[in-house]
């Protein structure tokens, strides 16, 4: 009788850079198939001129032909120099490397944050990651790599880290305490759209205004049980490799000695502490000043084009809002170079240098990952596969004879899958708008309403796709600090990672987008859910 063994297969792991690659190779197959069956959507837009509808059509575009492969080959370096998030990241991470390289992220976070209770940390990261995207995707570029290096800094998983910035700056994207730059975007398309059903309506920019101060802190209290409660504990704590390999070790230490040490160490750090909170609120002071009009050498940060202050500060042309990650820049540099040289950690910009350059490359590998996915997105978007299904989700609303609340929930559903292929709100709102905002009207249903139900929708998928160009921050950032470089974060892992907060957060959207609307609370000033 034969001993049988069982013979278990070593499970493989596919590189996310690989992942990404064949991702791109099958869209471009894609195109080509379905460009041979002359795969098209028609959707109506509106001249925001003569308030007309306009029929747009769009065709998926054979990439696999001569002229769309001369396009992927010539395009290649525009593609990856042009992508959003790379820009943004180099420029947060220069900030980010200096105020760690002189040790004003590790003193500040080991005397302050760390002694935050867990519950509260995790509170706060969640409510600045919301309320970040008042200034577009800013919030993946700074949040994640600096909650990733708090939580390493105060013996926390940072794998965590990263998906509690992630989670907050994706799932509760568009809400916010203010008004920001979303309603600037926003605003032309539902205004025009309503003028379809009624020429005097008028939509203000805090239109939805309560409503999402309330949603952002129900999001940040809801998001926050679920990481504490059922995320983390499934992470468990994370074991640098210095304490894996460690050994113990029996020294005769002149204890005098070392708290002497420790007390002039102490010394150093708190007035490189001071210092820094000084630089902070002069910079601030300097920062604010340049967003007040009409006065002395200030507004310098505004389009003083624009005629509204909103749109001075979020519209299309705004220094504000273009430069802000490069603003976060110069306040962490000028408050690391502060602490530094008031610590005395650091004694001359040869040194400031070379740190920030050390710590620069433990990140650099990213860059490899974000050229392959700039890639990816740019073919992607290039087929137009994701405007043809999501007009076709419009052109399946328009079709549908539904009212009331039926009506609002399949909408944010519809809205919410098209976001899985197209993940610009202000796209999806072109195409939404003119079939949404008449439908709800004529339900009784304001389109100021209208508009939240775009938010809802967008928010609710809006992390839950490699298609969110600031996805690759995500993913990189898990591999950075992945421990087991064998068994790499695939863009499967790194989704059932979040799985409990997408699903959680979703319900939570949708029960808030019912609630109001049955109880009928107003949406912002003077606004309510029902005409």
């Amino acid at each position: 009788m034969y001993d049988k063994k069982k013979l278990k297969l070593k499970k493989f792991y596919f590189h996310p850079i690989t992942v990404f690659l064949f991702l791109t190779i099958l869209t471009i197959i894609a195109s080509g198939i379905l460009s041979i069956f002359e795969t098209q959507a028609t959707y109506n837009t509106i001249n925001i001129s003569t308030k007309e509808l306009e029929p747009t059509l769009v065709t998926v575009e054979n990439l696999l032909s001569f002229d769309g492969l001369k396009f992927i080959i010539s395009n290649a370096a525009r593609n990856f120099l042009s992508f959003g998030p790379l820009g943004m990241l180099l420029i947060s991470l220069i900030g980010l490397s200096v105020a760690e390289g002189t040790g004003f992220i590790e003193t500040l976070t080991k005397r302050h944050i760390s002694k935050l209770p867990k519950f509260t940390l995790t509170f706060l990261l969640i409510f600045i990651s919301i309320i970040s995207s008042l200034i577009n995707e800013v919030g993946y570029a700074i949040l994640i790599p600096l909650s990733a290096l708090i939580y390493f800094i105060s013996n926390r998983n940072p794998i965590l880290g990263i998906i509690t910035a992630f989670c907050g700056v994706s799932f509760g994207y568009g809400v916010s305490i203010f008004v920001g730059s979303m309603e600037v975007s926003l605003m032309e398309y539902t205004k025009v759209a309503a003028y379809l059903i009624d020429e005097n309506t008028h939509i203000a920019l805090t239109s939805n205004l309560i409503f999402i101060i309330v949603a952002t802190l129900v999001l940040s209290i809801i998001g926050t049980i679920i990481i504490e409660k059922i995320i983390s504990p499934k992470i468990g704590k994370y074991k640098k490799e210095e304490e894996q390999a460690k050994t113990e070790q029996y020294k005769v230490l002149d204890i005098e000695s070392q708290e002497q040490k420790q007390l002039e160490r102490d010394k150093y750090e708190k007035r490189g502490l001071r210092i820094a909170l000084l630089v902070t609120i002069i910079i601030a002071f300097i920062f604010i000043y340049a967003l007040i009009p009409n006065l002395p050498y200030s507004g310098m940060l505004l389009d003083m084009n624009e005629t509204s202050y909103v749109n001075q500060l979020f519209g299309e042309n705004s220094y504000f809002q273009d430069g802000f990650t490069y603003l976060v820049a110069i306040l962490f540099t000028t408050t690391g170079i502060a602490y530094g040289l008031g610590s005395k950690s650091i004694k001359n910009d040869k040194e400031i240098i070379e740190n920030a350059g050390k710590k620069f490359n433990e990140r650099g590998s990213i860059l490899i990952l974000i050229f392959v996915v700039s890639q990816f997105i740019a073919v992607f978007r290039k087929s137009n596969i994701g405007y043809v299904a999501t007009a076709w989700l419009a052109s399946l609303l328009e079709h549908l004879s539904l009212s009331g609340l039926p009506l609002i929930i399949i909408t944010c559903l519809l809205i919410a899958i098209s976001n899985f292929l197209l993940t610009s709100p202000t796209s999806k709102w072109l195409i939404f708008s003119p079939v949404v905002i008449p439908m709800f009207m004529q339900s009784n249903i304001s389109p100021e309403f209208a508009q939240i139900v775009l938010r809802v929708g967008d928010s609710m998928t809006k992390g839950f796709t490699p298609l969110l160009a600031s996805f690759v921050i995500y993913i990189g950032y898990l591999n950075i600090y992945n421990l087991h470089k064998d068994k790499p974060y695939t863009i499967k892992k790194s989704l059932k990672m979040i799985t409990p907060y997408f699903l959680l957060i979703s319900v939570t959207w949708i029960l808030l987008l019912i609630g109001w609307y049955i109880i009928g609370l107003p949406i912002g000033p003077g606004v309510t859910p029902s005409l």
